[in-house]
C-alpha cells in the first residue's frame, strides 16, 4: 500500500517543530554562515580569491552534519553540531583567513585538541551504533569500544598530518608551522663519533651569507606535527574514558549524550537490539 504523501501544513508543523525544538543550534547556524559569506565578499572585493575560497568550502563543511542527519539516518545532538560549526568557523575563517594561527600561539593546538576530542565521539558513535544493531553480530565490551574511538581518532589525526606534509612538499605551503629552537642535542655533534647526544647552544644562524637573529634555528615542521598528535592524543584518551563510563552506565546521565551521535528510531539499516549488551564485568 502506498504511503500517503505529507500535505504542505503538516510539513509546515514539523518545520515549526523543529524550529522550535533547534531554536539555540538554529541561530548558531544561521550566524556563522552569515559572518562566513560576509568575510567571504570582503575578501573578492580584495581579490584575495584563495580565501573567498576558503569561505566557500567552509559553506560546504557547515552542511555535513545536516547531510549525516538527513542521509544517514543519524541524530546528531545539537550541544555536538555546534562545537562541530565553531571548529569549522575557527580552523578555516578565524585560522586560515584571519591569521590567528599566527596571532595566537595555541590556537592551533587548541583546535587539535578539540579536533582529538570530536574525532573520538565520531569513531565511538560508529562502533557504538554497530555494537547495538541486530543486523551486526557484533559485542564489543566497554573497553574495546573505548579502544576503537581513541584509535579512530588519531588515525584521523595521522592522516591530517600526512596531509599537511604533503601540502608544504607539493604546493610549497606551510601548513606545518616551524618553531624556532634554541638548543640542539644530537649525536652527530658528537667529535669523537660517539653515540652520546652532544648540547649545543644556537646562538648565531647564517643563512646564505646572511645572518638571522632569530635566537635559534628553524626547525622544519617536527616539533609542530609532534605537538599536534600530542594533544590529539590527549583529546582522545579523554573523550574514550568518558565512553567507557557512558557505556557501562548506560541510560544514565546526559552530558555524555550530547556528543554522541546515535541511529535515529526506525533506521532499517541499523535497529538496535531490543536490550542493550550488559557491560561485562572485570573490564
Amino acid at each position: 500500500m502506498a504511503k500517503k504523501r505529507k500535505g504542505p501544513s503538516e510539513r509546515k508543523q514539523k518545520v515549526r517543530q523543529y524550529v522550535k525544538e533547534n531554536r539555540g543550534m538554529l541561530t548558531v547556524y544561521v550566524v556563522l554562515r552569515l559572518l562566513v559569506v560576509s568575510v567571504m565578499i570582503a575578501q573578492l572585493f580584495n581579490r584575495d580569491y584563495f580565501n573567498a575560497f576558503l569561505c566557500a568550502l567552509t559553506l560546504v563543511l557547515f552542511t555535513i552534519p545536516a547531510f549525516i542527519e538527513h542521509k544517514l539516518n543519524i541524530d546528531v545532538p545539537n550541544t555536538l553540531e555546534v562545537i562541530i560549526l565553531l571548529f569549522i568557523f575557527s580552523a578555516e575563517i578565524l585560522g586560515e583567513v584571519r591569521s590567528y594561527y599566527l596571532q595566537f600561539p595555541y590556537w592551533d593546538t587548541m583546535l587539535h585538541t578539540i579536533n582529538g576530542f570530536l574525532m573520538a565521539a565520531i569513531g565511538f558513535s560508529l562502533i557504538d551504533i554497530l555494537n547495538r544493531s541486530e543486523r551486526v553480530a557484533l559485542n564489543l565490551a566497554p573497553i574495546f569500544v573505548g579502544l576503537f574511538a581513541f584509535c579512530f581518532s588519531m588515525t584521523v589525526g595521522v592522516l591530517w598530518e600526512f596531509f599537511e606534509f604533503s601540502m608544504d612538499q607539493l604546493a610549497g605551503m606551510d601548513m606545518q608551522k616551524d618553531t624556532i629552537v634554541s638548543t640542539i642535542h644530537s649525536v652527530s655533534l658528537n667529535p669523537e663519533g660517539a653515540n652520546v647526544p652532544v648540547t649545543v647552544q644556537v646562538e648565531s644562524l647564517v643563512v646564505n651569507g646572511q645572518e638571522w637573529d632569530l635566537g635559534g634555528y628553524l626547525d622544519i615542521g617536527i616539533i609542530d606535527t609532534m605537538k599536534d598528535l600530542l594533544v590529539n592524543f590527549i583529546g582522545a584518551v579523554v573523550f574514550s574514558i568518558i565512553g567507557i563510563f557512558y557505556i557501562k552506565g548506560r541510560g544514565k546521565g546526559t552530558f555524555v549524550r550530547r556528543f554522541i551521535p546515535t541511529l535515529k528510531h526506525g533506521g532499517g539499516a541499523g535497529r538496535h537490539k531490543k536490550e542493550p549488551p550488559e557491560p561485562r564485568t572485570g573490564e
